[in-house]
């Protein structure tokens, strides 16, 4: 089986102080073409500390000798210092007489409800899994879930709809990225996201785009290529759509003064038509003959 891309699950545990289950599952979720999901011991297992795995989901529908070599990161997020996050990684083979790895106690509960890890009650557990060999294959089936889910690309988590155009980017342009250095994911994520939304701008016709859009895209070029990202063609792109804008504004404004010049003037020829019939009438009437009619 041939290298996968490593595919990349948010799991958001809400109320996660009150949670009454000794055992969570999330919802299940595809990588190279087999279901798996994490499992969490919000109380413990007989000690104060949180457990949390990784299993195939659908172990016992699998065929007999089925094998999965999986190379994984579970990592419990600390929302406000990524430094102080915990994560545990691994490369393990599940079988079924092993179908779940983990980290038992993995984090002390006492530390993750009161260092930053709760955001209005919520735990953020991110997994990372790239499945090297599959034996024993059933075809799998994506499936809704409620969980996001992220594919890294060159180091930033992407949504599986944007994989096929960055990854494009990244051909077209490898420097694009190199020297940026911010290792926060949710930073990360969130200076692709800012780079996208400005490419897809600039991607729309002339006349959709507004100034002030225009003024919005230089802004966020400026806060990109501070970041350390090499964007020298897409700021030849920016001029070139303001110099469109200003030449469909220019042109539009000419355009205006001549509808508007010609609206007098066709105006004007209307009030000449009707001096003219009028003229016309007294013309006809002056070079009639004069009538004996009335008095012969």
């Amino acid at each position: 089986m041939g290298k996968q891309l490593r595919k990349r699950i948010t799991w958001a545990i809400k109320n996660f102080s009150s949670l009454r289950s000794e055992k969570l599952y999330s919802d299940p979720f595809v990588a190279g073409g087999c279901k798996w999901r994490l499992c969490a011991y919000p109380k413990g297992n007989n000690a104060d500390y949180l457990f949390l795995f990784l299993d195939v989901a659908d172990y016992k529908s699998l065929p007999f000798g089925w094998r999965r070599q999986a190379r994984y990161l579970l990592n419990i997020v600390n929302q406000s210092s990524s430094k102080r996050s915990r994560q545990n990684d691994a490369e393990k083979w599940f079988d079924a007489e092993t179908p779940r790895w983990g980290r038992l106690s993995m984090f002390p509960l006492n530390e993750i409800k009161e260092s930053g890890f709760l955001v209005n009650g919520e735990l953020k557990i991110v997994a990372e899994i790239e499945v090297l060999e599959v034996i024993g294959k059933l075809d799998v089936a994506e499936e809704t879930s409620t969980m996001t889910e992220t594919i890294d690309v060159n180091g930033f988590q992407l949504l599986p709809s944007q994989v096929e155009f960055v990854s494009h980017l990244f051909e077209r342009h490898p420097e694009i990225a190199s020297e940026f250095h911010t290792e926060n994911p949710n930073l990360r994520t969130g200076y692709m996201s800012l780079l996208l939304s400005l490419i897809e701008t600039l991607r729309q016709p002339p006349h959709e785009i507004l100034t002030t859009d225009l003024d919005k895209a230089y802004a966020a070029l400026g806060s990109l290529t501070n970041a350390g990202f090499k964007l020298d063609w897409l700021e030849k792109k920016l001029v070139e759509m303001s110099e469109k804008k200003e030449k469909e504004e220019a042109g539009e404004s000419q355009m205006r003064e001549i509808e508007e010049e010609l609206k007098n003037l066709k105006q004007k020829c209307s009030d000449l038509e009707v001096q003219l019939q009028k003229q016309k009438s007294e013309v006809s009437a002056a070079v009639a003959p004069i009538s004996f009619d009335d008095v012969i």
